[in-house]
């Protein structure tokens, strides 16, 4: 399902544990890692598609989750020009999300990545609250700030943690790559 502008309705999943770590998943085959997301279907509410996903991309099911709060509106990012596929019709030049944000209720062992026959992701692994910032890919970095510059007061009321930034660079620091899922 693609909109008049070209966008494609999609809800995203920003997954926390107690401790403010948020889970972040390698896809299959790639070096590319990311945040639970995917499509919402034609006359699907974004809290269904929230849920389907979910259940789809990590294995988790409505009690495994408590949902905190979500971006007040759609989030846009376009596809690079090499990424839209310009026969396919309609022409999706990109997604338009909403962003949710939740909270793990149960052990992370529930977290399963092959509960479905074809798995997005193959790995996770918990990281700090700022690192997918300098790590989602770059065509998709403003959505991930403004979802979670939107959402960080939410999870972190007393205040979020401090971007870090490697003096001289302007630049967070280096943190190393998150190793294998449980």
């Amino acid at each position: 399902m693609i909109d008049k502008k070209g966008f494609r309705p999609n809800v995203g999943m920003i997954l926390a544990n107690a401790a403010g770590e948020l889970l972040w998943a390698r896809r299959v085959g790639q070096d590319a890692w990311q945040f639970p997301q995917g499509g919402i279907q034609r006359n699907e509410s974004p809290e269904a598609a929230l849920y389907r996903e979910l259940n789809e991309e990590v294995g988790l099911a409505p009690s495994d989750v408590a949902v905190l709060g979500a971006t007040r509106g759609w989030l846009h990012y376009r596809l690079p020009r090499h990424l839209i596929r310009r026969r396919q019709r309609p022409t999706c030049i990109g997604q338009k999300q909403v962003w949710f944000l939740l909270r793990l209720r149960t052990a992370d062992t529930r977290v399963r990545l092959d509960a479905t026959p074809a798995p997005e992701f193959d790995t996770w692994s918990w990281v700090p609250y700022w690192y997918p910032l300098e790590e989602i890919v770059s065509f998709k970095r403003e959505v991930y700030a403004q979802a979670l510059d939107e959402l960080a007061p939410v999870l972190f009321p007393e205040g979020p943690p401090r971007r870090p930034v490697n003096p001289g660079t302007g630049r967070p620091p280096a943190i190393p790559q998150p190793g294998q899922g449980r």
